[in-house]
């Protein structure tokens, strides 16, 4: 059955970075209500195989569908850079993921044709915003490069600490040396950093948020769907958010992204 214009958005990744994009999907449709699943029982999806991740991706989609949502956007890079077209193709709910949406705004920013992408170990080993970015310009030149510690110290909540601007110093060096004008933050994690990669990187280069970049698309598939919610509609029942293992460290974390609009966290465990 598909779902109406009052259903909820469904929202997953492999943990808490993707409540930066609902936390954008908020702000851009205040309207709307999100359910978020974070599969903190299987957390990190980076290491593990396409086929696993694809596995996790379909029972989440499966659980999110059942709880009546009307889209579900897929707010983990490698979840989108190894399951997307699967959900796609399984699903009868329009299924957004975050790269492409990340891709098309970095083509559109570059004025030197060069782009950056940072992301996780896992992100940057799949190569997907590479395909996605000369998917859209093949003369593009990209500079792709692996930041594992971004993610840990911001769960840490040191978002503007010495630390981890020592760290962006020498994980942007190569990035400042290439003379990229475009940077993509390719993990959901790092816009929480986006204060401090501005301060390391110089205002010449513009940082693509794709948390920012998949609220804008999920805005508009709705609108194109007939899904949008009504302008004279409010939350009704407010957000839900769900997470495969202890509901209380997502709670306290959760807050840092999106404050006191997570007031409680239910356990759904999945596999």
């Amino acid at each position: 059955m598909t779902a109406g214009s009052s259903a909820p958005i469904g929202v997953f990744d492999s943990g808490i970075g993707g409540l930066t994009v609902a936390h954008a999907i908020i702000q851009h449709l205040p309207n709307e209500r999100i359910i978020y699943f974070g599969d903190t029982a299987r957390v990190p999806y980076g290491p593990k195989s396409p086929d696993t991740v694809r596995r996790y991706s379909r029972e989440i989609a499966g659980f999110l569908v059942a709880q009546g949502v009307k889209t579900i956007v897929v707010a983990c890079n490698t979840a989108t850079a190894h399951a997307l077209p699967t959900l796609q193709e399984e699903w009868e709910v329009p299924v957004i993921g975050v790269v492409e949406p990340g891709a098309r705004a970095a083509v559109n920013a570059t004025r030197s044709g060069h782009v950056g992408v940072i992301g996780t170990a896992g992100t940057i080993k799949s190569g997907a915003y590479e395909r996605a970015l000369r998917a859209l310009r093949p003369s593009l030149r990209v500079t792709a490069r692996a930041c594992p510690l971004f993610v840990p110290l911001v769960e840490e909540g040191w978002v503007d600490h010495d630390v981890t601007r020592m760290v962006a110093r020498e994980y942007l060096e190569p990035l400042r040396e290439a003379e990229v004008d475009a940077l993509v933050l390719g993990c959901t994690h790092y816009p929480l950093l986006k204060t401090l990669l501005a301060e390391v990187l110089g205002d010449d280069v513009r940082l693509i948020d794709s948390a920012e970049e998949t609220a804008r698309e999920t805005s508009r598939i709705l609108r194109e769907r007939g899904l949008e919610a009504p302008a004279s509609a409010a939350p009704v029942g407010g957000h839900r958010f769900f997470a495969s293992d202890d509901p209380l460290q997502f709670l306290q974390l959760g807050q840092r992204f999106l404050g006191d609009v997570i007031e409680g966290v239910q356990v759904q465990t999945l596999g």
